[in-house]
């Protein structure tokens, strides 16, 4: 299954209730994006300069636990990675054809067990094409910067709401902007608008939809 949309849309929260209900793994395809964006802030890299990309992305190693744990050479980052400058960071590197590339075959070799909820920008479109059972989840920008702000808030003092739905929108832009994989909706993906929607009702539509494919398939893989 894949799920894609823009951030703060409620795919991480949805796509672990689904995975949970169904017995799948979880795949959180940003966490591995974000995981590189801080490694490679660390190692002083500036978003546009593939060689140094390059060389960082051959000692790394990313992999994801089935607690939602994400794993960076090693060592667990899940909560170092979980700033609004990473977001920034991991939206710019995403952008570069390298960076895409490896992720995606880290992510297919993740896959090929079929019992997957992916979760990202590009699932349906460019990782997971023949994926049974795809979504696009959206929400209104107002919606998605009030989520994003209830979660980072408290980590953060300084932050306010004004600040990020600015940073909602740009991100949105270069998402949508870049040239490899940019975010989109597969022509075959329900659209689910998450805007005025509880999470247990987005769920129990997604489970909707894989009983559906499930009776036509007999399977989802």
């Amino acid at each position: 299954m894949a799920i894609d949309g823009p951030a703060g849309a409620g795919k991480s929260t949805v796509a672990k209730a689904v995975a949970k209900r169904l017995g799948y793994r979880y795949m959180d395809t940003g966490a591995m994006y974000r995981a590189l964006a801080w490694k490679a802030m660390r190692h002083g890299a500036a978003p546009d300069d593939e060689s140094a990309l390059g060389r960082i992305l051959e000692s790394t190693d990313v992999d994801l636990g089935a607690d939602g744990t994400v794993m960076l050479d090693g060592a667990d980052v899940s909560g170092a990675i979980r700033t609004p400058e990473v977001g920034q960071m991991a939206s710019q590197v995403s952008g570069m054809k390298i960076v895409r590339q490896r992720m995606a075959d880290l992510q297919r070799a993740m896959g090929r067990s079929g019992s997957v909820v992916a979760e990202g920008r590009d699932m349906g479109t460019v990782v997971f094409p023949e994926a049974e059972v795809k979504v696009y989840l959206d929400a209104s920008p107002e919606t998605r910067a009030r989520r994003r702000f209830d979660e980072l808030a408290a980590k953060d003092s300084t932050l306010t709401l004004e600040q990020t739905l600015a940073d909602v929108m740009r991100r949105d832009r270069r998402d949508k902007e870049r040239a490899v994989a940019p975010l989109r909706r597969a022509d075959d993906a329900v659209f689910i608008d998450s805007t005025a929607m509880p999470v247990d009702a987005v769920v129990d539509r997604i489970l909707q939809e894989v009983n559906s494919k499930s009776n036509e398939n007999g399977r989802i893989a």
